[in-house]
This record gives structure tokens, sequence and C-alpha cells, in this order.
């Protein structure tokens, strides 16, 4: 009697282009190869490619889900593009405007008086492109209450709020309250590309933002977060997550204590490192710590030297990187950036060549939450405009979808799989087919 499975996926391929036959059974891979014989609902993939699913390494998932609901200002170059969008967005005077992707180029970072002159009749918060700073009008800083208020509000000497609050998500959630969005729509776009596993990268995840994202979303969830953060059965826990400013970095003791309290835990600790200046701050915090540990990772890796990669690799770091910065903000590096020092940037080929443990992660919502155009710029390294940083840090296909996928599919291997092509008409817009969690369909037509 031949077997019986819940599903069969038949007239797919392999990355080589043979033909394949996936059956799936309590949420593993029962059977694989050219052929499967058995009974169960069969899925015609149609010559599509089949694969692990994609594993996004490093995003910041409430603050994506808010961008799908705010004004976008990345696409705004003057300060008269900002008011517009402001204004044709501003909804009813009771509520509050968000807006993100705000580049500081234009008018730097705006106080309350120059941010009432775009939009005075409704409280307003703004983001800047890099998270780091959130900006307020007047009306949106009376409802901050009154003061003393933390480090991360900038007063002036009267100790009056400018505005300009640096670093202070979670204290300006809990003083303005409101709902947090719905995470469905992100975790179904995902889902449409492809995504089945996700890495939530807040360094101030506890138990309350625990409750937030547990099961809220249909891909796997892996948390980093505080020391606080405990175990649960919807996601995996994840790093100590470290978060510093290179213009603001704490004394190196304290570092040192949190990595020893994350050790304590048995969890690995994962920094944030745009700079060179937190990389290094980040290296020395390690070695007078007693020296990496399996797990630890790198966040960003946005600027690396040569110098530093055998080190790197020797210290057994895992970089987590993100290849869409170079389609995203290329531009604005060329612009800025001494073309000497362009090579330094994010990291790839050179890094994989020198033993070290590479994994990509779109940043989002400070980069593009669609993994292709990272995939795409992992192999071409293109900017926006086609320009090209640092060729030789190109990848092949195959070492660009190993930054976000695990193991091959294999029988006994979780039934995370998707159904994909993509051809190089496509660009960063390939089709997918089927996506598959646990051996449940997310995406795709139902068999």
């Amino acid at each position: 009697m031949s077997e019986q499975f819940d599903l069969i996926i038949r007239n797919a391929l392999g990355a080589d282009g043979t033909i394949l036959a996936i059956a799936v059974r309590e949420g593993r891979i029962a059977a694989i190869g050219p052929s499967v014989e058995g009974h169960g609902p069969e899925y015609d993939a149609l010559g599509l490619t089949a694969g692990p699913g994609l594993h996004d390494h490093h995003i910041h998932l409430l603050a994506t889900a808010a961008r799908l609901e705010s004004v976008d200002l990345a696409d705004c170059r003057t300060d008269g593009a900002v008011v517009a969008m402001l204004r044709a967005r501003a909804g009813t005077a009771a509520t509050w405007v968000r807006a993100i992707g705000y580049d500081e180029r234009i008018a730097g970072l705006p106080d309350r008086h120059l941010l009432d002159a775009w939009l005075a009749d409704r409280p307003l918060r703004v983001q800047d492109r890099t998270g780091g700073y959130w900006l307020l009008n007047s009306a949106g800083v009376a409802l901050l209450g009154s003061p003393p208020f933390p480090a991360c509000v900038e007063c002036d000497a009267a100790g009056q709020a400018t505005g300009r609050i640096r670093r202070g998500d979670a204290w300006l959630r809990e003083r303005i309250g409101g709902a947090s969005p719905s995470l469905a729509p992100l975790g179904a776009k995902l889902a449409q590309w492809g995504v089945t596993a996700v890495t939530d990268a807040g360094a101030s995840n506890g138990p309350a933002e625990a409750a937030l994202l547990a099961g809220a979303m249909p891909q796997r969830l892996v948390m980093m977060g505080t020391e606080g953060l405990p175990a649960g059965p919807e996601y995996s826990l994840g790093p100590v997550k470290l978060l510093y400013d290179e213009d603001e970095l704490p004394p190196l003791e304290s570092v040192v204590t949190r990595i020893a309290a994350a050790r304590a835990l048995g969890r690995p600790v994962a920094a944030h490192c745009v700079t060179l200046g937190e990389l290094v701050f980040y290296l020395e915090a390690l070695s007078a710590a007693g020296g990496a540990r399996p797990g630890d990772r790198i966040e960003h890796g946005g600027v690396i030297p040569a110098s530093l990669i055998d080190d790197i690799a020797t210290a057994g770091l895992t970089i987590v990187t993100q290849p869409n910065f170079i389609h995203d903000r290329g531009d604005r590096y060329r612009a800025q950036i001494d073309a000497d020092e362009l090579s330094d940037l994010y990291r790839l080929g050179s890094l994989i060549r020198g033993g070290v443990r590479v994994l990509g992660g779109s940043d989002a919502p400070y980069g593009d939450v669609n993994p292709w155009i990272a995939l795409r710029a992992a192999t071409d390294r293109r900017t926006r405009d086609g320009a090209v940083i640092g060729a030789d840090e190109a990848v092949n296909r195959e070492e660009a979808f190993a930054l976000y996928q695990s193991a091959p599919l294999a029988v006994g291997g979780a039934a995370d799989l998707m159904l994909y092509d993509w051809r190089d008409e496509f660009g960063a817009q390939a089709r997918v087919g089927l996506t598959m969690v646990d051996g449940a369909i997310i995406w795709g037509a139902e068999t």
C-alpha cells in the first residue's frame, strides 16, 4: 500500500534544474526526489524552482508594520515636498500624523518650531531615516506631559522639550500610548515574497514586546532583546542585543557586564555596529569579556576595513549585513563618502572568502523589506541609479541565497519552503508561487 501524505508537490525544479517532487507530512518533508509515490492532495508547481524559504535575520517588526500605516518621506528631497506629503495625509485634528524616512539633509534635525511651520494644527512625529530620532512639533510635545523628561528627550536651557527624542522609542510609545499596528498585513506581504522566518532585532524587546509579536504572523519568529526577554513557545530566543552609538559610547565596563549577564543566561550577544568605531568598541568589549562565543553577532557591519576580516573570522563572529543598503542608500554613499572608502561599505564577498559566516537581513523599516532587492544587490552591487559599489564584494546566486536560506530541503527537515522563479529580466521582482511554513501554505493557491 502506497504512503499517505498531507501534500505532494509535483513538477517542481531543483536549483540545478532537475525535476523534483516533494511530499509533506505532519509539517516535515517526508519524501523528496525526481518522483514520489503516494497519495494525498497534490500541488502542481508548474516548473517553479523549489527551495528553502527565506529568513530575514534582522528586521524591526512593529516599526515595519507601523511604516505601512505611515507617511513615507523617503523620496522627498526638499522641505516643500515634505510639507506637501504631511499635509496631504494630515487626517483629523485629534489624530497623530506619523511620518518616517525623513532625510536630515533637507533641513537638519528640525525642532518643534520648524515642524510647526510644516504642520501645526495636529500632533506630528517624524522619524529620521536612521531610526535614531523622533522629531515632534509643539502639538506633539504638548502630549508628552510635564518635565522632567528622561535623557532621551532633548531640552532647551529652560528645561522645555525641543521636540527631538533620541533612542527613546520605548519611552515615547509608553508616554503617548496608542494601539500597536497590526502585524497581519506585514506577515502577508512577507509570505508573498517567500519569507518563512524573521528575526526581530529590537534592542528593548522584553515581555511586553514578546506578547505583541508571538503568534502575530505566519512566519517563524526569533526574538533578540534584553536580558529580561523570556523564552516562549511561539518564538525562539535570540541574542541579547547591544545598542549604542559611536558619538555616545557607554563605559566599556558596562558592556562587558552585559555580555557576562548574557553568558550566564546561555545567550549569545549581538551588537549594533554601523560605524568602524562601534565595531572596534564591540571587539574590545568581547575581548575584555573573555572572547567571542558561538552565536555572537555583528549587526550591520556597515564599515569593515580589510585588516579586520581575519580577526572577525578567527573570533568566529557572524555578521548580519544588509546588501539592500547598497541599492537603497548607495547613491547617497557615493555623494558623501570618499571613493577609496566605498569598498569598506557593507562588505560581502570578501567576508565569505575570508571565512566569516555572513547572514542577511533587511533592517526594515530602515531598509527595503523586500528580500529580493537584497538578493539582487548581493549579486550586482548596484545602487538605485545603477552605479556599482564594491564590485569585488558581489557574490553568485547560490551565495546570495545562503544569506537568507537555511539547510537545503531534505527528508526529515521542516517543510518551510517556497516555489519561485527568479529570472534576470525579473530584477528584484521574482515570482513566488507558493510559500509554506511547517507544512501549511501561507501564500499561494490552495490545493
